[in-house]
């Protein structure tokens, strides 16, 4: 249905634009209310004497109706939700096998319904992150903590209320210590990604995952024998490097340039992509990084060269390939070039 109305609206703002409309100065729509509004006022713009195709009174009743539906829709999620969460709310009597599916499919609707925003600001205000965060975060059963993990994630992307209250329930230091210690690898996994979705274009989210030595948990989830959990962890790495220069300086006294070669020096794999990734961010414009690099006992020089020869004719690797190059010209280069100099 969400689609049918944003279709029209869309049909409704191109009628506008051929009449010479701006549609580049209308605000977008953030909810059905506000679609609803603009819906209707593109089609009466463009209804004007001269247009040939003026809204309807069919297409009118269509969108009236289109959106009593909608909106009966959304009410209803609400009534989900609120059912969801009475079963989550509820405790394990018997400890049986069935009360803790129930659950699980509570989380798992709960998944579906809050991809919408305005559906996650709303599990948000009944409560919702705090009974993830305080109670199904430390549950005995592995598929329980997962899926919370995951429900955090998908909440707190791009909804600043809601990582707002996230983060005033401490949930980057409880969600680093799933990252770090939890027996299950799905739970990790989940959990890197909930903490993804607080601290990337977050700053209060940064701040907690510094004041939590967040990047020293990333260092050793990449060290970890899990692969997804090894390549997300150095793609958020090399994300928070972009867009957060300013902490390089504290990762390099980490000691992260030698840890990240040293990775590089394990077996072959898709995962030593990112790595390389990370480093080039680590060193673009950072001196220290650059010396870092150079380190005569790291050889890093010689094995950036090697690792040309071992990828430049497999398809698959060239974006590793460019990291490599990259890195050679940035830490390098102009090494080679004073040698030639002085021989």
């Amino acid at each position: 249905m969400r689609e049918e109305l944003f279709e029209y609206y869309r049909y409704s703002v191109t009628n506008t634009m051929a009449d010479g409309g701006h549609e580049e100065n209308r605000p977008h729509p953030q909810n059905l209310q506000g679609l609803l509004h603009m819906a209707i006022e593109a089609g009466t713009e463009s209804g004007t004497p001269n247009q040939t195709e003026q809204m309807s009174v069919e297409r009118r009743q269509w969108l009236q109706e289109a959106m009593n539906r909608a909106f009966a829709g959304q009410a209803d999620e609400v009534q989900q939700i609120k059912h969801c969460l009475q079963e989550l709310g509820s405790k394990i009597e018997n400890d049986t096998e069935d009360e803790e599916k129930r659950k699980e499919r509570a989380l798992e609707l709960l998944a579906d319904l809050c991809e919408n925003l305005d559906n996650a600001a709303d599990f948000c205000k009944l409560s919702g992150m705090h009974l993830l965060l305080n109670s199904y975060l430390n549950c005995p059963e592995a598929e329980l903590r997962w899926r919370a993990a995951d429900l955090i994630g998908i909440c707190s992307q791009n909804v600043p209320f809601v990582q707002e209250t996230a983060l005033s329930l401490a949930a980057i230091k409880k969600l680093l210590q799933l990252l770090d210690l939890d027996c299950s690898d799905v739970v990790r996994v989940k959990a890197l990604f909930a903490i993804s979705c607080l601290v990337r274009e977050q700053e209060a989210g940064l701040v907690e995952f510094l004041k939590e030595d967040g990047f020293s948990v990333l260092m050793r989830a990449m060290q970890s024998d899990v692969l997804k959990l090894k390549v997300k962890s150095a793609f958020l790495l090399q994300n928070l490097l972009l867009s957060h220069p300013e902490h390089k300086g504290t990762l390099c006294s980490m000691g992260m340039v030698h840890q990240l070669v040293s990775l590089l020096r394990t077996e072959h794999s898709p995962f030593h992509e990112h790595v390389l990734g990370a480093l080039c961010s680590l060193v673009a414009d950072f001196p220290q990084g650059v010396a870092e690099c150079r380190n005569p006992d790291l050889a890093f020089e010689e094995f950036l060269k090697g690792r040309c020869q071992l990828v430049q004719k497999q398809e698959e690797f060239q974006e590793e390939l460019e990291y490599c190059e990259r890195l050679l010209r940035t830490c390098f280069q102009n090494l080679s070039e004073d040698g030639s100099m002085d021989r």
